[in-house]
């Protein structure tokens, strides 16, 4: 597993550090990240964004990146709700960008 070439993304990452890379899955697609990024930073970095806004679907990349303005909330697949900016990656985890409730 290999870290991908930032595609078009405000996001790149400067330097190699010293970590593992890991793989994550959020609505069923692959993301590599390093061990010791948030989950903003991850998506970001690969995605370009974190989620989509619920009410244009315009795409968000997060916005206060500290955990104060909510705007980057995503639930793992077992529905717990977490904050992408202060949450770490985790090997295997597996999130979505829709709440429980909305999913089919």
């Amino acid at each position: 597993m290999t870290l991908r070439k930032c595609r078009e993304t405000s996001f790149k990452r400067l330097g190699a550090i010293a970590s593992p890379v890991i793989e994550l899955t959020v609505d069923g697609q692959s993301v590599v990240a390093r061990a010791g990024e948030t989950v903003l930073i991850a998506l970001n970095t690969e995605l370009g964004h974190v989620r989509n806004f619920e009410f244009h679907h315009e795409r968000r990349a997060g916005f206060c990146f500290m955990g104060a303005c909510q705007d980057c909330w995503l639930w793992k697949t077992s529905g717990e709700r977490i904050r992408a900016c202060t949450s770490l990656v985790e090997a295997g985890m597996s999130l979505s960008t829709v709440a429980p409730e909305e999913r089919a």
